[in-house]
Formats: structure tokens, sequence, C-alpha cells
């Protein structure tokens, strides 16, 4: 059975035409299933640990980056694939990066059933999808190769396991979901467009390192905040993900 997992948010009236919208397509593929809507009284941890006893053959994560990171966390160990659904503009570039830009485009890959078995980011003991961001001043990089990485102007330091197609990375680089790695960006100037030649930048394939920063905190996947230290990693190949044929990798 499908469970559609519908983020809090979703209550507002403004969605009830977008969200019968979906309804009715996922009906005219054939696709309909059970829809859990969340609230303070039901959270996506404990809804998807009693769908997965009940049989669950999918998780279609309906809402944004967040709705996704927290669905990633509960089904880490399980066969069952993660789908999304993405709805609005803003926080939903791990949907983008997927190949999925739209609620249209979302439907028909789910029906389409592509399968990706994808690697995660680990930090401390949160996974995330897309990636994580701290703010470079103040924040020690433990590489773990008897050196630390200090920056001292601002910028944004990002360490990536996926990309939005928004990103328009330079020639020869690329960020893969399926290589087992990730890739530590480090930006100086954030005024400037992202991999700009006039952009003070580093980039650092990397399977573990440490990150510290007493004043700031880092987000995953545009939506988490998580303390520092953390550690980060790669988990390689540990979650089922639907994507489109139209994915940044």
């Amino acid at each position: 059975m499908n469970i559609f997992i519908y983020d809090s948010f979703l209550n507002q009236k403004k969605y009830d035409r977008l969200l019968a919208q979906i309804e009715t397509r996922i009906t005219d593929l054939g696709l309909n299933g059970k829809i859990s809507r969340l609230s303070l009284m039901r959270n996506i941890p404990e809804m998807v640990a009693g769908e997965l006893k009940r049989g669950a053959k999918t998780i279609v994560a309906v809402g944004d980056n967040k709705t996704v990171s927290q669905t990633i966390n509960s089904l880490v160990g399980s066969p069952v694939p993660l789908g999304i659904i993405p709805v609005g503009q803003d926080n939903n570039d791990i949907a983008q990066g997927l190949g999925i830009d739209s609620v249209a485009t979302a439907c028909n890959v789910l029906s389409a059933r592509l399968l990706a078995r994808l690697d995660l980011g680990l930090a401390n003991k949160t996974y995330f999808l897309g990636n994580a961001t701290i703010a470079n001043q103040g924040t020690v990089i433990d590489m773990r190769r008897d050196y630390t990485i200090e920056t001292s102007e601002k910028g944004l330091i990002q360490i990536f396991n996926l990309a939005s197609p928004a990103i328009k990375l330079p020639p020869k680089i690329n960020f893969s979901p399926l290589d087992g790695v990730l890739e530590l960006v480090i930006n100086a100037r954030p005024n400037k467009k992202f991999f700009s030649q006039d952009l003070d930048q580093s980039i650092f394939k990397i399977k573990r390192v440490t990150i510290a920063n007493p004043k700031a905190q880092l987000i995953l996947d545009g939506s988490v905040p998580t303390q520092t230290p953390a550690e980060i990693s790669v988990a390689k190949q540990c979650l089922n993900v639907i994507v489109g044929k139209g994915k940044n990798f």
C-alpha cells in the first residue's frame, strides 16, 4: 500500500485545492492508498514505524525538505522506498535534485517507479539527503588527516550529498549520492554567485570530517538544526528512493 504523509502545514485551507488535485491525479494513475496527516499529536517517526509494521510498500512524503528529512530518518534500514511530492517553491531543492520539480511531475515519477539506492550523509545521529550548511566564521573543520581548517572570512561551508539543478557546477565536477563520498565546499564572499569565477572557493571529496562552531548551528537539508561538534560521514547506499529521469546525478 502507498502511504502518503501530509505535513502539518498542509492543513491550512489554502492548500485544499492543490491536495484535491493531487488526490485526483494519484487515483487516476492507480496510486491511491492511505493518507496520513501530521498534527501536534502525530509525528513522522511514530507514523512511519506503524505503517511499516502494517506492510506499507511505499512511503510518500508530501511537503518540503523538512518533511523529507524526517521521513528519511524514519526509513533508514528499511527496504521500503521513499517517494516525494513537493509542495511550494521554497525549501524543496531535494525533490528538484531527484528530478521532481512539480506536483504533476511527482505523480508521474511515482507512477514510473524508477528506483535508486542512494547514499546519505550522517551528522552525529541524524541523516541528510541533500546537504549540511554552517557559517564560515568560527568554524573548525577536522579533516582527520593530521590537519584542520579554520576560516575567518564571511561565507558558508556546505557538505553536499545531492545538489539541486539550481547549482551550476564547474566543468568536470559532479556531486552524486551514488559515489560513496561527500563534497565539502568552503565559500567566501557569500554575496557572489555560487561557483562564480570571482568566488574564493575550495572543494574537497570526503568520507568523514568533524565540524565545530560554538556560536553557529549546522543546518541539515535546509531545515534541521544540529548542534556541533558534529561528526559527518557518508552512509553508503542505505535508502531506496523513487527518482525522476531528470535527476541531477
